[in-house]
């Protein structure tokens, strides 16, 4: 579990193929002799297991399924990333719930100033949407943001100059693509909300 709030500005230091799927080696100022192997690191947003280290960096194996629910397959070496480990029970809950488990992807549409900060409207797939809630929280790259003019197919996010600072978001475009999961305990609701609205139609079903 992670709480959006980014760590580290890394940066991929290379990309080695594996049969199905790839390992990423990405250099950080993360004190990499504390990584443990097998411990959890969300990058931009994906939650990653690390499985070895080196001066400087460490190397996550990213799967064939990852690759495609996520924009991990469109990184090249050199381009930065954004980093957050596992929260540990004693940390501050700085931003929301983010598990790590990206639910699709977005892009983005455009970007305005705001005064000192930035709006940045994205794209995202419809059935995103539902999770989406006005002044609800959203993690885009691994970033926890509060989403606002929210559409069956946008959403816009208020960037702070720190946030555009020391995450990757300083350096995005329109047309860039990015990582979104939406606040996991909307995620429980709808299921939960889903699965009574099918109980119910169930029994008026059997009962006409």
């Amino acid at each position: 579990m992670f709480t959006g709030i980014i760590e580290d500005l890394g940066r991929l230091r290379r990309v080695e193929p594996l049969e199905q799927g790839s390992r990423l080696v990405v250099e950080t100022s993360l004190p990499v002799g504390e990584l443990a192997m097998g411990e959890s690191i969300a990058i931009n947003g994906a939650c990653m297991t690390v499985v070895s280290v080196e001066d400087g960096a460490f190397a996550v194996d990213v799967s064939a399924e990852s690759l495609r629910r996520t924009t991990l397959g469109d990184l090249a070496p050199g381009v930065p990333v954004n980093l957050e480990r596992s929260l540990r029970m004693n940390d501050l809950m700085g931003g929301h719930m983010v598990s790590g488990h990206v639910d699709g992807t977005g892009s983005v549409l455009s970007i305005r100033p705001e005064g000192e900060s930035s709006i940045f409207t994205f794209s995202f797939d419809s059935e995103l949407a539902k999770l989406t809630v006005e002044k609800g929280s959203i993690a885009v790259d691994g970033i926890s943001l509060t989403c606002f003019n929210c559409t069956q197919d946008s959403f816009d996010v208020a960037v702070i100059p720190h946030t555009m600072k020391v995450t990757t978001l300083g350096l995005h475009q329109p047309g860039a693509r990015v990582n979104l999961e939406n606040d996991v305990l909307g995620k429980y609701v709808a299921k939960l909300v889903d699965a009574a609205i099918e109980e119910r139609m169930g029994s008026n079903a059997a009962k006409s």
